[in-house]
């Protein structure tokens, strides 16, 4: 029977051995590779999950990450209740970055109007996140 070896340069060997010592060499390397499958099955690393595609950030506080999860989540809830022109606002102003001169001029009116309706909003959704 012969038994290939493989090392970690690469260079693969193959050696004859009698047939017992063949069996016995399968055996011992199917009993490897079980328990490698049970353990990384168990128990990932975190530079394996890393691998797989997972990212962690340094340093990250769990307990403020949360909060800030929290706070998000009210918040997108909050601006789903205001007005449909309210909402729209909001999204020009604070997702696509659309300047507050530009609304104005799109909308035919006054900086100072589309700096008011903002200030209504401010309001209303501190009401709703008290």
């Amino acid at each position: 029977m012969k038994i290939t070896y493989k090392f970690v340069t690469g260079e693969i060997v193959e050696v004859e051995v009698p047939e017992e010592v063949g069996e016995v060499s399968i055996e011992i390397d199917r009993e490897i590779r079980n328990s490698d499958r049970r353990e990384t099955r168990r128990h990932n690393t975190l530079s394996v999950m890393e691998e797989k595609g997972f990212q962690f950030e340094d340093e990250t506080n769990v307990e403020e990450q949360v909060d800030v999860n929290i706070r998000d989540e009210k918040l997108n809830q909050a601006i789903e209740k205001l007005l449909p022109k309210q909402k729209e606002l909001v999204q020009k102003v604070f997702y696509e970055d659309t300047p507050i001169v530009e609304i104005a001029r799109e909308e035919g009116v006054s900086e100072a109007a589309i700096r008011n309706r903002l200030k209504k909003i401010y309001t209303k959704l501190e009401k709703m996140l008290d």
